[in-house]
């Protein structure tokens, strides 16, 4: 196909020009906007509200052989906790064993015969704690609660013994940015920038796609718009779209969820630019190589399962092997839900941030430079 000798400075004309194409585009499709605004302040109401790490109320059998007021402390300690919640006594330890397989309980908890007399006579007393492993974050949490109890009882029993003595050692923990470790606080801060990412990439994917598949993508060649302005024309309106996105999102943070922003919003703000910015333009990088809406959607799908896994949203990244950990630092999302728990639970300003401000910035000149170079003014 001959091609057209174009200028080579940008034209601001043409470009809103084709921005306000695309923002027609979205207003005439009201699935567009539905999916983009109604969506993901569903999915976090739900993920806000139903994800929850810390363990609470476990189903819990129990199997007290003793039936001494001790045993009777010791079981309503594990109830006081409101980390156990006693659905069953049983009369045999098969039966103990037995509601664990069967999937009734997840703890069981075995007082032996002689718990009371061995505490009376200054001997070690021993109870079995069965832990159902399936689910490994309630077994863990399961094991050091219990521990922690044993403990607990066990200080008490010395101290009865010692009236006068105090313990030699005593530590006193101080949980800093979330000290009543809620779970919301952790998630909201990470699912807001999950959510910014997942509008971005999946909506720009669609846009050349979409002029490809309505047969619209011809005319615009004939038109003296180049290449360049193409593509920021197309992406101004979703730019726009997922800024309103991202407001949204953190009032419901701030006032459903209730969670505190501790920072400023303005740094937010400025460090969320760069990362939607890298992600409109691996949509858009993502649009000129798809032929079709669906092949966009799963190459988008693509780039978001590996963005939660590695990014530190669910796990943290300390913990991943070495090639993984150092995966993980070429994922935008990493820097960017970083930053975000450190503006909003840490209080973390610009001076902390900047390194995360720079590489972030770095990711989007190189995801939209190689956005632009892909696409060429001609039909594929």
């Amino acid at each position: 196909m001959a091609r057209v000798s174009l200028p080579t400075a940008v034209s601001l004309q043409r470009t809103v020009a084709v921005a306000r194409k695309e923002l027609l585009h979205i207003l005439r499709d009201p699935m567009t906007l539905f999916f983009s605004l109604f969506i993901p302040i569903m999915e976090m109401f739900m993920l806000g509200y139903a994800i929850d790490t810390n363990v609470r109320h476990v189903r819990t059998v129990v199997l007290d052989q003793a039936k001494t007021q001790q045993s009777r402390i010791l079981l309503e300690s594990f109830v006081n906790s409101e980390d156990f919640r006693i659905v069953r006594e049983v009369q045999t330890p098969w039966e103990l064993s037995q509601a664990i397989v069967a999937g009734e309980a997840r703890v069981g908890i075995q007082v032996p015969e002689d718990y009371s007399r061995r505490l009376d006579a200054n001997q070690t007393a021993q109870i079995l704690v069965l832990v159902d492993g399936t689910e490994s974050s309630i077994a863990a949490a399961a094991v050091n609660i219990s521990n922690a109890i044993a403990l607990r009882e066990s200080l008490k029993q010395l101290m009865a013994q010692r009236l006068s003595e105090t313990l030699p050692v005593e530590a006193r923990p101080r949980i800093l940015f979330n000290p009543d470790t809620r779970s919301a606080n952790f998630f909201i801060p990470g699912l807001l920038v999950v959510m910014c990412q997942m509008m971005a990439v999946m909506l720009t994917a669609n846009a050349i796609v979409r002029e490809k598949e309505n047969g619209t993508l011809e005319q615009l060649f004939m038109t003296p718009v180049r290449a360049g302005e193409l593509m920021l024309g197309k992406l101004a309106p979703y730019l726009v779209l997922t800024f309103v996105e991202f407001c949204v999102i953190t009032f419901l943070m701030r006032t459903a969820f209730q969670v505190p922003i501790h920072g400023r919003f303005l740094t937010l703000s400025l460090i969320m630019l760069p990362f939607v910015l890298t992600m409109l333009g691996l949509g858009l990088y993502i649009s000129t190589r798809a032929s079709t809406r669906d092949a966009s959607m799963q190459m988008s799908m693509g780039t978001v399962i590996p963005s939660i896994f590695l990014s530190g949203y669910v796990f943290p990244i300390d913990s991943m092997p070495p090639f993984f950990y150092f995966v993980a630092h070429f994922v935008p999302t990493t820097w960017m839900i970083d930053a975000a728990r450190g503006v909003i639970l840490r209080g973390a300003g610009w001076a902390e941030l900047q390194t995360h401000a720079l590489v972030l910035w770095g990711m989007a000149c190189g995801v939209l430079l190689a956005s632009m170079l892909k696409f060429r003014k001609r039909l594929t």
